[in-house]
């Protein structure tokens, strides 16, 4: 699998790594509202919880780890 960025949209990071649903909410990003995905992006949605571009470059490094742990 190819590593993901910041412009991935939640609906795609969650359908491909569904282990990023629990990363993301134990950093404080809820990416799942009702069963259904947040719209928008990684960088989006991490911004809207008032996370840094350094924040956000971590996200998108660990959940990679994740990925490359799964594959």
């Amino acid at each position: 699998m190819e590593e993901i960025n910041k412009d991935i949209t939640i609906e795609d990071l969650t359908t491909l790594v569904p282990e990023s649903v629990k990363y993301l909410m134990d950093e404080g990003i809820r990416c799942m509202r009702c069963g259904e995905p947040i719209l928008g992006t990684l960088e989006s949605a991490a911004k809207e919880k008032g996370f840094s571009g350094q924040d956000i470059e971590r996200f998108v490094k660990e959940i990679n780890v994740i990925i490359k742990e799964k594959f």
